[in-house]
């Protein structure tokens, strides 16, 4: 990455969260700053935010299991929102999910506000509703969301395992955006977890203006379905 096109860069503590419109020709960085860490987000068209992240499209389009450089977010109008065009980490979960406000009491114990203070423990799904709400949104506009920076392999069997230290210290991905896209963010731990220690890590973002994508750009090739994808975005804008 050139320093110099950096236009903006901001640290997202451990817990928090984070929304922003991702505009076309802009690129989003996210850098696990500590290792470990769990990045998880939601991708809506800003414009019209029914359009959105559509993961079951996003993995059986480019066969794929898991999100890395090369790959790209599909939306459920078949558009492309962002193509993952830089990871230093090879794996980014999209099939985990997100913790509740339940599921983090069973797994970390009762942590309030009132008793711990900014360290009060906080979920994923009630953070996603809190950053959502700022833009009008709720609810019903939930979707699949990505989790970077962690690994879900799946057995034969079905049952999903959490693979720990899959992001080291400096880990990063970088997503372009393709159209005008909201993005939410929360740095909870994720759900499969098995630290039984209340701990989300912080991550670093930097944003800076980027080249659009030309007839050979990696993530146009590297699926058959991404050429099509790529066109219906383009069109969009025509």
């Amino acid at each position: 990455m050139n320093d110099t096109s950096v236009l903006w860069e901001e640290t997202v503590q451990g817990g928090a969260t984070w929304s922003h419109v991702l505009k076309r020709g802009t690129a989003l960085r996210i850098t696990d700053s500590e290792g470990g860490a769990n990045a998880g987000a939601l991708f809506y068209n800003f414009e019209c935010p029914v359009e959105r992240y559509n993961m079951p499209d996003t993995l059986k389009a480019q066969h794929a299991a898991r999100l890395t450089a090369g790959l790209v977010l599909y939306s459920d109008m078949g558009r492309v929102l962002c193509s993952v065009t830089e990871d230093t980490v090879g794996w980014h979960d999209p099939i985990g999910g997100c913790s509740n406000a339940a599921m983090v009491r069973a797994k970390y114990g009762e942590g309030r506000y009132q008793d711990c203070r900014n360290a009060w423990h906080k979920n994923a799904l009630d953070s996603f509703l809190v950053e959502l709400g700022k833009w009008g949104l709720g609810p019903r506009d939930l979707a699949p969301n990505v989790n970077f920076f962690s690994r879900v392999t799946v057995a034969d069997d079905g049952g999903m395992q959490f693979e720990p230290g899959n992001s080291p210290p400096g880990g990063a991905v970088e997503l372009r955006a393709e159209m005008n896209v909201l993005v939410i963010l929360n740095t909870s731990q994720h759900p499969l977890d098995p630290n039984p220690k209340y701990a989300p890590k912080p991550v670093q973002l930097s944003l800076r203006r980027v080249p659009a994508p030309g007839p050979s750009d990696p993530c146009r090739l590297s699926r058959p379905e991404n050429e099509r994808g790529f066109i219906l975005t383009e069109r969009y804008f025509l």
